[in-house]
């Protein structure tokens, strides 16, 4: 096996079910980071709804990095509450 990075498509959707969830403290903002970096402002993660751990995880980290505007379940049609969609804010510069 590699240690060599995953390419992921940034894309809007970052959809955690493929990687570990201990991954997911280092990916998402690093995933929010890049969209934000790219002008996509609204990012929907995937994190499923099994038993809720992974969505909590998401959860707690998003109001700790300070380029989240806001953050909430989605709608039916996008996932409900297997799925967040995150508000982020414009960069300036």
């Amino acid at each position: 096996m590699s240690d060599d990075p995953i390419s992921i498509p940034i894309d809007g959707t970052l959809d955690l079910h493929t990687f570990d969830p201990k991954d997911v403290k280092d990916l998402l903002p690093e995933y929010l980071a890049e969209c934000r970096k790219r002008g996509i402002l609204e990012v929907r993660v995937v994190h499923g709804k099994g038993t809720g751990a992974l969505q909590r995880t998401v959860h707690a980290l998003l109001p700790r990095i300070p380029f989240v505007e806001s953050f909430q379940l989605a709608p039916p049609v996008l996932g409900h509450w297997g799925a967040t969609l995150v508000r982020l804010s414009p960069r300036h510069g």
